[in-house]
């Protein structure tokens, strides 16, 4: 342990919250609404560190209110807590012990962790509004799956997917508002000028570097969730995969990105040749993927202008 400030875990779910105070080893379960939780933080001690479990979007109004109190909080996404579960030897899971469970974690890794800060007004806004366009496709591209042989709703389904394409058309310009008010519509031109990337992968892109600083661009590809794990003992070597520990709208974003290079002058020959080492076809359009990434942060980081591979070529 690092510190002697109070260690409290917090098991989140979307209405009541999960509190073991690990110093006073006392648990209790919470409303998880704002009059309740301002209520609680009142009667702790300052800089008390919290470890919150990332659930959905219902632990974002409780960090966000026990930051400003001046709290130290850090987010642990479920997958880390499971795994670390298991290394433990735990057999249960509930509220009550993954409550106290985050504040084991908390108490014996905290030198590891990153303390967690609020993510900004642009990155929030963006965020949102990407989730709510893939939302958006999905519920169209399920409609006409489900209705598309229904001729009995062809005109109705005609005007409801008319309707749907005009709120896409909403959140589009919606976007490109959000980024010429962050003054970030150069940078997301910049990386338009890749092969492949479009408005929406630029706008993600310039979405996630906002939550930096980043490092080096390892650290940003770790944050979309695009590096590899690896396992290897002795002479096992096990299949690696992704960690997928960033937004998943960003990386569905990035292989459309891939894919539509992989069709490009810029791209093909690369692309190809991984499919010619025996790679499969996702598995090469991730390694693109990644170096699109790679090649966005880069212009990003530096603000220089993007120079394609055809014509440096040349």
């Amino acid at each position: 342990m690092t510190t002697q400030s109070p260690i409290i875990g917090i098991d989140v779910a979307k209405d009541s919250l999960s509190l073991y105070r690990a110093d006073l080893d006392q648990y209790c379960t919470l409303d998880n609404d704002a009059r309740s939780i301002r209520a609680w933080l009142k009667t702790l001690p300052g800089d008390c560190a919290l470890a919150v479990e990332a659930t959905s979007t219902y632990h974002v109004q409780l960090v966000d209110l026990a930051h400003a109190r001046g709290h130290r909080l850090y987010v642990i996404d479920g997958y880390r807590l499971s795994n670390y579960r298991k290394g433990i030897g735990g057999r249960i899971k509930t509220d009550a012990s993954d409550a106290r469970l985050l504040a084991r974690y908390l108490a014996h890794e905290q030198a590891q962790l990153r303390v967690w800060q609020p993510a900004g007004k642009a990155y929030r806004l963006l965020q949102s509004l990407l989730r709510r366009r893939a939302t958006l496709i999905r519920s169209a591209t399920a409609l006409r799956q489900s209705f598309g042989h229904d001729t009995q709703f062809k005109v109705s389904m005609k005007a409801a997917l008319s309707s749907l394409k005009r709120l896409e058309q909403r959140l589009d310009q919606d976007i490109a508002q959000a980024l010429k008010d962050a003054g970030l519509a150069e940078q997301a031109k910049r990386c338009r000028a890749i092969e492949g990337i479009g408005p929406l992968t630029a706008a993600a892109l310039n979405m996630a570097f906002q939550r930096g600083p980043f490092r080096n661009s390892d650290a940003f590809i770790a944050f979309l969730g695009l590096d590899v794990r690896a396992k290897e003992s002795g002479r096992y070597s096990g299949r690696r995969k992704l960690s997928k520990q960033g937004d998943p709208e960003v990386r569905r974003l990035l292989h459309n990105a891939a894919m539509a290079a992989s069709r490009t002058k810029a791209w093909q020959k690369l692309y190809l040749g991984y499919l010619e080492r025996g790679l499969k076809k996702t598995e090469a359009l991730t390694i693109l993927a990644r170096k699109l990434a790679r090649i966005a942060f880069a212009l990003m980081k530096t603000q220089q202008p993007y120079r394609s591979p055809t014509c440096t070529a040349g």
